[in-house]
């Protein structure tokens, strides 16, 4: 496994996002508190919440289970290996696909984040993830002394 990294542009310079098949879904179940067993079993995220328990789960598994989509998104993952406890990545990110009109939400897991975009956003939110990384990777080869 690798070390969680610290360093803010060391972080960015390898955030080597990805794109991950297929179209996801917001979903909410009201009133219920921890989904059931099959629908955990398929989901990529979940946050219980007072009103009752939001769902990230894949568009065709959210139609099987009944759900009614409240936003169709991609989700992307960054390969860097972040630090739970480490400030200032998710800002960044964030920043960037705001300042290109971007909306994202961001979940961070054990050993990477992930974000989620709006599907008709997805190869635009990479490009600008590609160009925020390689814009960190040349402020590291330059403080470093390393011609880009």
């Amino acid at each position: 496994m690798t070390p969680p990294r610290r360093d803010l542009d060391r972080l960015l310079s390898r955030l080597t996002p990805t794109l991950q098949p297929g179209t996801y879904v917001y979903a909410s179940l009201a009133g219920v508190a921890a989904p059931p067993p099959a629908l955990a079993a398929v989901a990529v995220a979940t946050v219980r919440e007072a009103e009752g328990l939001s769902v990230v789960v894949e568009a065709a598994q959210a139609a099987a289970f009944g759900l009614a989509p409240q936003l169709a998104v991609a989700w992307l993952t960054l390969a860097v290996s972040s630090d739970l406890a480490g400030c200032g990545l998710t800002a960044e990110v964030s920043t960037a696909l705001a300042e290109a009109g971007i909306a994202c939400n961001m979940v961070a897991g054990c050993h990477h984040d992930h974000l989620f975009v709006p599907v008709a956003d997805a190869q635009a939110a990479l490009a600008r993830l590609r160009a925020l990384q390689a814009d960190a990777a040349g402020r590291r080869g330059a403080a470093e002394g390393v011609p880009r």
